[in-house]
């Protein structure tokens, strides 16, 4: 390479840093991408960079699993290397398994527990009030007055358990 092309390279590596390199594809065509860990003309150290060029797809209109977890893995530093594609077949499939043996497990539990008859049938329960209340299964106080205010004399009224007995 001529020396003009070396210097105006390494020009730009010290003003805009290293270039994106790809990483990989997965299955929904999203590609991922690192930026090397790089030193700034000032001397500053910006750490390795990773992210993803999503297919078609503005940011709000993301979901959870439009990224395969191991890529997801990947972008936010859990794990080293990027994954493979037969790695994330092969993953893909064994959750495909566990959902199935899960369904077929709560179907066997369900026609057990039916042939025992240790199927409970949904109760109907009226709860009254929220169990944070005082008087939660309780009757509920009233909002009407329990006082006319005739009988109300200042100083008269003592807190339960002050010392002093009304009693006298």
């Amino acid at each position: 390479m001529s020396r003009a092309w070396l210097a105006l390279r390494a020009l730009q590596l010290r003003l805009l840093g290293p270039a994106k390199e790809l990483v990989g594809t997965d299955q929904f065509g999203n590609k991922y991408y690192r930026v090397p860990k790089h030193e700034t003309g000032a001397g500053q150290i910006i750490p390795e960079r990773r992210f993803v060029e999503a297919v078609n797809r503005e940011a709000y209109q993301y979901q959870v699993g439009d990224f395969p977890t191991e890529w997801e893995a990947w972008i936010r530093k859990k794990r080293k290397d990027p994954p493979t594609i037969e790695e994330i077949l092969k993953n893909e499939n064994y959750r495909e398994e566990m959902k199935q043996k899960t369904k077929d497990v709560a179907e066997k539990d369900k026609l057990l527990q039916a042939k025992e008859g240790l199927v409970a049938e949904p109760g109907h329960t009226h709860v009254k009030g929220h169990a944070s209340a005082p008087y939660y299964g309780k009757k509920e106080p009233s909002q009407d007055p329990t006082s006319t205010a005739n009988t109300f004399q200042p100083g008269a009224w003592m807190p339960p358990g002050s010392g002093s007995s009304q009693n006298k």
